[in-house]
């Protein structure tokens, strides 16, 4: 597979920005919808198989699919900007896509539910490697001015199709039972997903070498070792996007897991559980339009921490009522909070690494902030068989609140475009 930036016209010279990039910065906003789609038909109706179809009673053992993709993902993250790198992001984004073709199968003819928990680890293949890729290569092909849009676009398309895509299935589910209907966009996802990838998508790598020859500061070679521990602890800004993004993506497999088995407790239908699912990541993906060019002009901080504190205020809300109107309100503040955070976390992280390793230090960002969804469902699903559902969701928001108060004392207050 030949990279795209060998196929590129002598008429038409490598430039940066959105506007001179748009057709493939267009078709990597399609194509991550499919991305984030794959995720959505899970959202609401893979929980109530579990409890439901296959009479699990343990809220741990029902929560164990959201541990295995979150663990999966966490470790493909970690190596997609190494292997992004060496091959080049297309290969590593169709690489993702062929991984992720047999997951909705496996979900529609899963006879038992070890099946369901290897789909989501090749689930977890995929959204590590074709879900990083779209991001780092929207921030390749817009240059350093416009990263804050370039993420709130990707991330807006991802989880607007999430949201959509966990109503649709409770709304199929509601007519037509969990399995199989539901579970068809997904195949219909996987196919158009992998086309687009393999037929039209081009290299970025070319783009990147045009920002590392005209950054101010060359970068000495520097190990992933080395890449891992900055972006992990040593570099202030760095540890506390990376803590605020494992604990944004904790919450979210808690709610992944947790809350329709929560609503369903109190005699929710499906459908209307599968309203409440899609309102969360819908705000998230569609203000994501608006935070991701905010925290360009108003910096990172400025938005991360109040989002992180909006979450947390969802959160309670959601463990301490018992009506669908309160938990909608609950669930809206949920998706504020996240767009607040989502692209202002990523945009800060390419703020605080240099060109020539950008790649690797989102990958191991992205690292710690998938593995949130292992850790969050798995405590979550622990807390709730010891002492209830509520429960489970009030300590996640705490612990919310708490990762918000670190940003506040690490980050270094500046406005994101001129880091």
């Amino acid at each position: 597979m030949s990279e795209a930036a060998t196929t590129q016209q002598p008429t038409s010279p490598i430039r940066l920005g959105l506007r001179e990039n748009w057709p493939q910065f267009a078709l990597l906003v399609l194509i991550n919808a499919f991305v984030g789609g794959m995720v959505g038909i899970e959202r609401t109706v893979v929980p109530l198989i579990g409890s439901e179809e296959f009479r699990i009673s343990s809220t741990t053992l029902v929560v164990s699919f959201i541990v295995s993709f979150g663990v999966v993902k966490a470790c493909a993250n970690l190596v997609s900007g190494q292997l992004a790198d060496a091959w080049g992001r297309k290969r590593v984004l169709v690489l993702g896509w062929l991984v992720g073709l047999p997951v909705p199968f496996m979900i529609v003819w899963a006879p038992s539910w070890g099946w369901i928990i290897a789909a989501n680890a090749l689930l977890g293949i995929n959204q590590g490697l074709a879900w990083s890729m779209t991001v780092i290569m929207k921030i390749d092909l817009v240059g350093p001015k416009s990263r804050g849009l370039a993420v709130g676009l990707n991330e807006f398309a991802g989880y607007l199709a999430v949201g959509v895509t966990a109503f649709l299935t409770g709304y199929l589910a509601s007519k037509y039972g969990l399995r199989p209907a539901p579970i068809y966009l997904g195949v219909a996802y996987a196919i158009l997903g992998t086309a687009l990838s393999i037929l039209l998508v081009q290299d970025t790598r070319e783009h990147v070498r045009l920002e590392t020859a005209a950054h101010t500061q060359q970068s000495v070679p520097i190990s992933f070792r080395e890449i891992f521990l900055l972006t992990s602890f040593r570099d202030r800004n760095l540890f506390a996007a990376s803590q605020a993004g494992l604990v944004n993506n904790l919450n979210d497999g808690m709610s992944w897991g947790i809350f329709p088995l929560f609503f369903a407790s109190f005699g929710l239908h499906v459908d209307r559980i599968g309203i409440l699912k899609a309102v969360y990541p819908v705000t998230w993906g569609i203000l994501q339009i608006a935070t991701g060019p905010l925290s360009d002009r108003w910096g990172r901080k400025g938005l991360i921490v109040p989002g992180m504190w909006v979450q947390a205020v969802g959160l309670f809300l959601t463990a301490a009522t018992s009506h669908f109107e309160w938990w909608l309100v609950g669930s809206l503040l949920l998706g504020l909070g996240t767009a607040m955070v989502y692209p202002s976390l990523i945009a800060a992280v390419s703020d605080a690494s240099h060109p020539s390793w950008r790649a690797r230090s989102l990958s191991v960002y992205r690292f710690w902030r998938d593995l949130g969804y292992a850790i969050g469902a798995l405590s979550a699903g622990l807390i709730a068989d010891l002492f209830g559902m509520g429960w489970a969701i009030g300590t996640i928001g705490a612990l919310t609140f708490l990762s918000g108060a670190i940003v506040f004392i690490a980050m270094e207050s500046r406005p994101g475009a001129r880091q």
